[in-house]
């Protein structure tokens, strides 16, 4: 988004012209991150504590796990936010891949997130089962593939440098 509101504004100020280097908007948004997981982070935990969103342990385990019991689950939502906000922010929006990119991640969260609220809800380590995930993991990879087939400029060759 802000590449898209600021470089083209670099014609007439040409200190913007930094927008168009991959670098620099790498640097930003991995600082605009770090800041996000700093500023959210603690909120967050203490938000999931507070909502007694904790872990459930099998009591079949071993005695050393029984210690994590209550641990704040779901912080893939922390994780995701800190990765979503900035490469909407900083990433070029015209480019499927990144797109794509945030499909899988975002979709993939959002199994995680079930997974992990089901366990909640269920008080016990059972949440989506195997079958489950890997079901909706396979459904979320063949869209992907199909839009990357189907995309003309995609390549499908397999290159090994120095050989």
């Amino acid at each position: 988004m802000l590449y898209h509101l600021l470089y083209p504004l670099s014609a007439k100020f040409s200190v913007l012209n930094v927008f168009k280097y991959i670098t620099f908007r790498t640097i930003y948004a991995t600082i605009t991150a770090l800041v996000i997981s700093f500023l959210l982070g603690p909120w967050m935990i203490a938000k999931l504590q507070q909502l007694q969103m904790g872990q459930s342990i099998r009591k079949l385990g071993p005695e050393s796990h029984f210690k994590k019991e209550g641990t704040p689950t779901m912080g893939g939502a922390l994780i995701l936010t800190a990765i979503v906000i900035p490469t909407l922010l900083w990433a070029d929006l015209t480019n499927l891949y990144i797109w794509l990119t945030l499909l899988v991640i975002v979709g993939y969260g959002i199994i995680g997130f079930t997974d992990d609220l089901l366990k909640v809800r269920k008080k016990n380590s059972d949440g989506l089962s195997a079958r489950q995930k890997m079901f909706w993991q396979l459904l979320i990879a063949c869209g992907v593939g199909l839009v990357l087939c189907r995309y003309p400029g995609f390549q499908t060759t397999l290159t090994v440098p120095f050989f």
